[in-house]
């Protein structure tokens, strides 16, 4: 049984050990400085795509902040799913209490149905693009973008090595538990994004000459998402994803334990389609997930059979385990909120009780994990605001049958729309 226990704290250290590495490597980028800053007259004109399907809770906020973006060129391009959809509403509203003449709203035209609808709104909106554009951003509707947003997201690509910018979502774990369970899943996605330069497609610039040269827009039109796939099309250009940290953008919508689930299903589903190390994501979170798991099932039969030597010696590597993902992840919360407090944002402080929540979240994270990873090996479909999808491989996405998002298609608890 001493060999046993050995090796549970053995693997627990190498687990520790990798997720320091991780945590490491991610705090350094948040501290690094951000790039420097272009001018007004050295910022070339963007435009600035959101594509809608449903009213998202932040989508006011998001209309109002993308209005007010300290860039002196720019334009908005809004391509909303049908006039049915309920986003219609809150888009005339804000128009009419906040009116602009840089925002251009249009329906999509053409529902392809070899890849997403959002896939499909991307590639109207890039064919509709004049030459005057030199960069294109991309936003999600649950994005609140600061007044520097844009102007943080065009600076860097002013290098050739460049060929997109990009920053990362940070949930706040307040509420239910399934919003404790994101918390806890997007901590750790975040270090392996910035590990593996995966962008993050809610805050997303692009040169727009890179349609030109690669064969961006004809992946788009065959994919289930925008995003994952970009490392790898950047390389084969020579050029690469570049984070800024100032654009860890905070999301405090809650959400349910189910609406997590089908969510992080999807993200991993994509992950499997387009990520260049998907085995190793798997072969890790089985780990962390089974190994915790296994060594919480030996305690407890060592306290049932009162075997307290060998109860002592695992629950205490359970525990050590535990305490450090805490630590490390209060680390990596701790880098976040400086760098949100720089521009003038503030993250309300964890009560004990909210750090009691994240504690028995861990566990529970990681069942949900391990439950999503293997769902996402078997997916053969995927459901995505209401609108199925058959999963072929990468390229062999079949939209199955479309219908405009209505009403009746919000959900009741509209914080829980994921």
């Amino acid at each position: 049984m001493s060999n046993l226990v050995l090796i549970f704290f053995l693997t627990f250290a190498v687990l520790v050990i990798i997720q320091v590495f991780f945590t490491v490597v991610t705090i350094s980028s948040l501290r690094s400085p951000s790039p420097k800053l272009l001018s007004d007259t050295q910022l070339p004109k963007a435009a600035v795509v959101l594509c809608l399907r449903g009213a998202d809770p932040s989508l006011s906020n998001c209309l109002r902040s993308l209005l007010q973006q300290n860039y002196p060129n720019y334009d908005i391009n809004i391509i909303i799913d049908s006039h049915a959809d309920p986003a219609w509403e809150i888009l005339s509203k804000t128009l009419e209490q906040q009116p602009a003449q840089n925002i251009k709203v249009s329906l999509l035209q053409t529902v392809r149905e070899t890849c997403s609808l959002k896939c499909s709104a991307l590639v109207q909106a890039v064919l509709e693009l004049k030459d005057e554009y030199e960069v294109i951003a991309l936003v999600d509707a649950d994005t609140l973008p600061h007044p520097n947003w844009l102007r943080q997201l065009v600076s860097p690509l002013t290098d050739r090595r460049v060929g997109a910018v990009t920053g990362n979502r940070w949930y706040v774990p307040s509420g239910r538990w399934g919003t404790v369970c994101r918390y806890l899943w997007n901590v750790a996605a975040v270090t392996q994004m910035y590990f593996y330069h995966i962008p993050w497609g809610g805050t997303l610039a692009l040169k727009t000459k890179l349609f030109e040269q690669t064969q961006l827009l004809e992946k788009w039109g065959n994919a289930l998402c925008e995003d994952t796939m970009l490392r790898q099309v950047l390389q084969e250009k020579g050029m690469r994803v570049q984070f800024v940290p100032s654009l860890m953008m905070v999301n405090p919508e809650e959400c349910d334990l189910p609406s997590f689930y089908r969510w992080v299903k999807r993200q991993l589903l994509c992950s499997r389609l387009y990520h260049p190390s998907w085995q190793a994501m798997v072969g890790y979170s089985l780990v962390t997930t089974l190994v915790p798991a296994g060594a919480a099932i030996l305690f407890c039969m060592a306290l049932f059979t009162r075997q307290w030597h060998l109860a002592t010696g695992v629950g205490s590597g359970l525990i050590t385990y535990t305490l450090a993902l805490v630590l490390l992840m209060g680390i990596l919360e701790q880098g976040v909120r400086q760098v949100v407090q720089t521009r003038g944002e503030a993250i309300a402080p964890f009560s004990p009780i909210a750090i009691a929540r994240l504690i028995v979240g861990i566990p529970l994270t990681q069942l949900v994990y391990a439950a999503a990873v293997v769902s996402a090996i078997l997916m053969q479909q995927v459901e995505w605001r209401g609108i199925t999808y058959q999963v072929k491989g990468p390229w062999n996405i079949k939209l199955v049958k479309y219908s405009p998002y209505q009403y009746l298609d919000q959900p009741v608890d509209a914080n829980a729309s994921l």
